[in-house]
């Protein structure tokens, strides 16, 4: 079914917050905000930050000249890209504050109220993942909105999504990553749009003092079994909003098992929800919506849970 026709009226975006760093992914995530904000009549707010050089020493203070020639070009790129857009008609404002990327983003999208934020991600892998970490991924930790992250080639993708992917763990914040994607991408198209519905379990290997050992085939038969009968509650309730729901369980490492649903089905989108976390967890046990963002072959949707 191509519309939400027994359920509450679909939400409607009145600010999108489209950062940029001039860069041809930055380009494919604007060229979205774009049409998200001309489908839904929303204002776009195109934001830059912009990083000023630091000191070599305490006693070299930055000159005052370079600071301003750096704003000053970073405010002319920022209205170039705005004039390149004249003519979509979309209501533009324009932000240039000073600070770290992801600080900054997540910043103005609290101050303007934004209801989405899209974002280009380099998809930054092994090491320099590590070290540099990524302003996409900072900012899927940090927003206090859903994000989009969009890759430069997702910028000719299919839109409306014609296949939705969402990935859930029954949580609440991944019911809301579902209809939130539902309610802004889907829907509007001339075919119905698929709604895949998928949850990946993994049960690791029993550490003994014999070295590990698999465990029992029943357990995961069982865990498979169970899996599926809360998918199953989870698209009957989708289905009584009028949504015609595909499910599918997989066994293996979630953010694995995304990625390849994903790269099989061709899927037009992914959508899952995200604990956001910081610091030493982050670190340690990493975030299966950052892995997605990371590897997707296409562009990835994540709402933050609520804290507990």
């Amino acid at each position: 079914m191509a519309a939400n026709e027994a359920g509450s009226a679909p939400r409607r975006l009145r600010h999108v917050l489209a950062a940029t760093d001039f860069s041809a992914t930055a380009a494919a995530a604007v060229d979205w905000g774009v049409d998200l904000a001309r489908r839904h009549g929303a204002t776009l707010h195109l934001v830059h930050g912009v990083t000023l050089p630091v000191p070599m020493a305490e006693y070299v203070p930055s000159s005052a000249d370079v600071d301003r020639e750096i704003c000053e070009g970073a405010r002319s790129r920022l209205e170039e890209v705005a004039r390149g857009l004249e003519a979509t008609g979309v209501t533009l404002e324009l932000h240039l504050p000073t600070g770290v990327p992801s600080q900054v983003i997540a910043r103005t999208a609290e101050e303007v109220g934004a209801d989405l934020v899209v974002i280009g991600t380099q998809g930054l892998s092994g090491l320099a993942h590590l070290l540099l970490g990524s302003t996409a991924q900072r900012v899927v930790q940090h927003a206090p909105c859903p994000v989009l992250t969009v890759h430069q080639g997702d910028r000719e993708r299919h839109r409306p999504v014609r296949t939705l992917l969402a990935a859930t763990d029954f949580s609440t914040g991944a019911d809301e990553a579902v209809r939130t994607a539902l309610d802004l991408f889907a829907g509007s198209g001339e075919a119905p749009t698929r709604l895949v519905l998928l949850h990946a379990y993994h049960l690791p290997m029993e550490l003994t003092a014999y070295g590990p050992v698999p465990t029992s085939v029943h357990y995961y038969q069982d865990a498979g079994a169970d899996a599926q009968e809360r998918l199953d509650l989870a698209a009957a309730a989708l289905g009584r909003d009028g949504w015609a729901v595909e499910t599918r369980v997989r066994q293996g490492f979630a953010p694995e098992v995304i990625v390849a649903e994903a790269e099989e089905l061709d899927a037009d989108l992914v959508a899952l929800g995200t604990h956001g976390r910081t610091g030493l967890a982050h670190l340690l046990l990493g975030s299966t919506a950052e892995r997605v963002v990371q590897h997707a072959p296409c562009p990835v949707m994540t709402v933050r849970r609520p804290r507990d």
